[in-house]
């Protein structure tokens, strides 16, 4: 590995260990000829995962704006961070299983709805009215309403007597 400071190429490794979520390992480094310590990161060359936008553009996919728009639906609700970067985790690691080098943005904005209604009515609907881009308050209403509706028929399935 070349040292990024005075250019050798070669260093000796002095500790490697996994990354939290092992997707990789780092591994700290010492070059032999200016003394310096530095940190690399081995990981599996995946595939690129490229997201087609409503406009026909593309670009390449990234976890961290899924997880953005996650946060901006969970504003002020009472979800830990952990939760949602989870489920940006679970829905990229669905995305790069199905084996597909393009997916939809459309398709991306499904599984995050799906993701957040587990987690958060009320950020669910945030994230569905920008998402499902409501032009009345009739969009809105109607699915406030299914949600509703869908949440009573849970209850009832789970108390069937009461």
């Amino acid at each position: 590995m070349k040292c990024p400071f005075c250019g050798f190429l070669d260093s000796r490794v002095l500790e490697s260990r996994p990354t939290d979520e092992d997707t990789a390992i780092r591994r700290r480094r010492e070059c032999p000829r200016c003394g310096r310590r530095f940190t690399t990161y081995e990981r599996v060359d995946e595939t690129p995962l490229v997201v087609i936008k409503k406009d026909g553009s593309r670009e390449m996919f990234s976890r961290q704006k899924i997880l953005s728009g996650m946060l901006r639906a969970c504003e002020k609700r009472p979800i830990p961070l952990e939760t949602l970067e989870d489920a940006a985790f679970d829905i990229e690691r669905a995305l790069r299983e199905s084996g597909k080098g393009e997916v939809t943005s459309k398709e991306i904005g499904e599984m995050v709805m799906a993701k957040l209604r587990a987690i958060d009515d009320v950020a669910y609907v945030r994230f569905a009215s920008v998402y499902r881009e409501f032009t009345d308050l009739m969009g809105f209403r109607e699915e406030l309403e299914r949600i509703l509706r869908e949440k009573e028929g849970r209850e009832k399935a789970e108390n069937p007597g009461g």
